[in-house]
């Protein structure tokens, strides 16, 4: 596909590296030389400098051409003027980021007058992520798949936990009779799709999915928290921030949130009179002491600067909290941060690219299997999707067993008629059906994908430990 991309910040630089991963025809637009040069060397992508809202520029970007056009600038009505020039010249879809907050009533009404074909805020998007993470404080990410009947949750084995040092198929029966699945581990560099041999490890990083209500179960049955959160405390006052504060107080949660600047701090108090706002450096760890942290079930870092978010995450997290959340862009302090404990990192430029990925996907396979959600786990090194089957779907009412598939394929969860089904050798997938899958390899566009060629050597389909 060819795709333009007007602004190469972070959630352009990081977009325009996985679409070019994956073969597609990528042009960066910017006014930064600088940073066009270290994109030109870095990615295989053409460059174009200049301003996106030139439609001379657009057109020496090829946007009359192009498939897509992603608009992700730091300025919302700059994203807004590039989508509406590039519809009228022929661009075949459009996203623009718009993260301003007083915009968003009116989504609706842009989608139509200014030809934008997607809205993504990525600061909105992530303070979604961050509350469904308080929901499961023991896992350090979830994924969720058919409107949250399924969910995919991963966390950190310890010593001492019954699933180390034993094969998944000698696990007990209670646990063999929830609806659920282990269907990923990370260790170290390496990532497994485990089978029922597999031995998990302390130190390993489990992925399980499932029901929810098996997921929470099973936690309880290992022994981890899964107390509610009540109590918040969020440092930084941006729009994630603002986003997540409003989203906690409808959970019914009590969210105190620490900013320095005066003029922050006021606003928030006003849109959000339920939340108590601290003026003051929440990096001081004097005033958070003064703020009883101690007192708090979470706390999330969320300042615009990644190495204070860690390490205050990381004080917060030798202070005993049950559930530390840190916002941080860089993808190379992600593995520090997660050696030293915290596992629970949220960047917004991943989550949007993440998005608009699942959207080209789909815009490849727009005559094959509905791609529905797309999640990247495992640090990237995996990807779990849920299709719906469609007419075109080869294989159907065979059972799982008989099939050939891709190595690194794992059919996790079939979903059919609201029954959330874990796949033994006998199930088989049908007309309709909603099917989760985990995947070693990027790049799978449809159902149809999965099946190995006649000289593949095939994989095994899964099953429930």
């Amino acid at each position: 596909m060819k795709i333009v991309i007007i602004g190469n910040g972070k959630v352009g630089y990081s977009l325009a590296e996985q679409l070019s991963q994956e073969a597609h025809d990528v042009t960066v637009v910017d006014c930064d030389e600088q940073s066009l040069r270290r994109a030109a060397d870095a990615l295989d992508v053409m460059t174009v400098k200049g301003n996106g809202v030139s439609a001379a520029v657009l057109r020496d970007a090829g946007a009359a051409e192009a498939d897509l056009l992603v608009a992700c600038t730091n300025q919302d009505e700059v994203n807004m003027v590039c989508c509406l020039t590039a519809k009228n010249m022929g661009a075949g879809y459009t996203i623009a980021r718009i993260r301003n907050p007083e915009y968003a009533s009116g989504f609706d009404q842009m989608r139509q007058d200014m030809g934008i074909d997607m809205i993504i805020n990525p600061e909105y998007a992530s303070a979604v992520e961050i509350s469904r993470l308080l929901r499961f404080p023991s896992a350090a990410n979830i994924d969720t798949f058919c409107r949250g009947r399924v969910e995919l949750i991963g966390f950190r084995l310890q010593e001492g936990d019954f699933v180390v040092g034993a094969p998944l198929y000698a696990l007990p029966g209670q646990v063999k009779k929830l609806s659920m699945l282990f269907c990923a581990v990370e260790r170290g560099e390496d990532m497994f799709i485990p089978n029922g041999g597999f031995v998990p490890q302390a130190g390993d990083k489990l992925y399980i999915i499932g029901q929810p209500e098996s997921l929470d179960q099973f936690l309880k049955l290992l022994g981890r928290s899964t107390s509610k959160v009540r109590h918040v405390m969020l440092l930084g006052g941006g729009k994630i921030a603002n986003y997540l504060a409003g989203r906690l107080v409808k959970m019914k949660m009590k969210v105190k949130l620490i900013e320095l600047r005066e003029d922050k701090c006021r606003a928030i108090s006003e849109n959000l009179p339920n939340v108590t706002v601290i003026c003051g450096d929440g990096t001081d760890q004097e005033l958070l002491e003064v703020e009883n942290i101690s007192a708090f079930d979470a706390f999330i870092a969320l300042t615009d600067r990644d190495e204070d978010n860690l390490i205050i995450s990381l004080y917060a997290a030798q202070r005993g909290l049950p559930k530390v959340v840190a916002k941080c862009n860089r993808q190379n302090y992600t593995s520090i941060a997660n050696s030293v404990g915290l596992e629970s990192i949220i960047s917004p430029k991943l989550i949007t690219a993440e998005n608009i990925l699942h959207v080209v996907r789909g815009m490849q396979n727009s005559h094959g299997s509905v791609m529905n959600a797309l999640y990247r786990i495992a640090d990237g090194k995996a990807e779990a999707m849920e299709f719906i089957v469609s007419p075109s779907t080869r294989n159907l009412g065979v059972p799982l067993k008989d099939l050939r598939l891709k190595p690194g394929i794992l059919i996790a969860v079939i979903v059919r008629k609201g029954k959330i089904i874990i796949p033994e050798g006998s199930t088989f997938i049908q007309e309709k059906d909603s099917v989760i899958l985990i995947s070693r390899n990027s790049g799978i566009l449809d159902l149809n994908d999965i099946y190995a060629s006649a000289d593949q050597p095939a994989a095994g389909t899964g099953g429930k430990a």
